[in-house]
């Protein structure tokens, strides 16, 4: 698989990438994804879906079965424009692009962390899915305990996981 690379405006490096795989989700469409769900602790833990990845990069699952979560890169093949501001659904004020998980960003990239429920030959049957049906794959790495920082803040966000998790236990069956 070839890393091709070339040299952009203003001798900036450029980067050009195929998929890995196809992501497989019951969202057909960004709208179809539950906005709350971001501030919500517990975020698309029961969202079930599947990452077929493409049989030339098929090879590459060896092993990963012994991985209980894997992050994932993406595309964010339908987000539009790119902005720098943006509003997130649940605050009142806007954010900078890189202080927010928008779609909208300069080079559309996204990245998440998934549950492996289970692989079956080059499908990763997977939970915890927020993406659309149809997003390309570009990367993904298995979830380590190296990736935990303790003490990790969440900014700006923490006031809403704190509302989000007060509703969740007031409201418990």
């Amino acid at each position: 698989m070839p890393r091709p690379r070339t040299t952009g405006k203003a001798g900036k490096p450029t980067f050009r990438y195929e998929a890995v795989g196809l992501v497989r989700s019951p969202f057909k469409t960004p709208e179809e994804i539950p906005v709350e769900r971001n501030a919500d602790p517990r975020g698309f833990d029961d969202v079930r879906g599947k990452l077929v990845i493409d049989p030339a990069c098929a090879r590459g699952l060896k092993d990963i079965d012994g991985f209980s979560h894997l992050f994932v890169l993406f595309a964010f093949h339908r987000a539009g424009e790119a902005k720098l501001l943006s509003r997130p659904p649940f605050d009142t004020e806007p954010r900078g692009v890189f202080a927010s998980r928008s779609p909208r960003r300069p080079n559309a990239l996204g990245l998440t962390i998934v549950k492996l429920e289970s692989r079956r030959g080059r499908v990763l049957h997977v939970s915890g899915l927020d993406m659309i049906d149809g997003t390309p794959i570009l990367d993904i790495k298995p979830y380590t305990d190296r990736d935990r920082r303790r003490g990790a803040r969440t900014g700006w966000l923490a006031r809403y996981r704190r509302r989000a998790a007060g509703r969740g236990r007031k409201g418990a069956a």
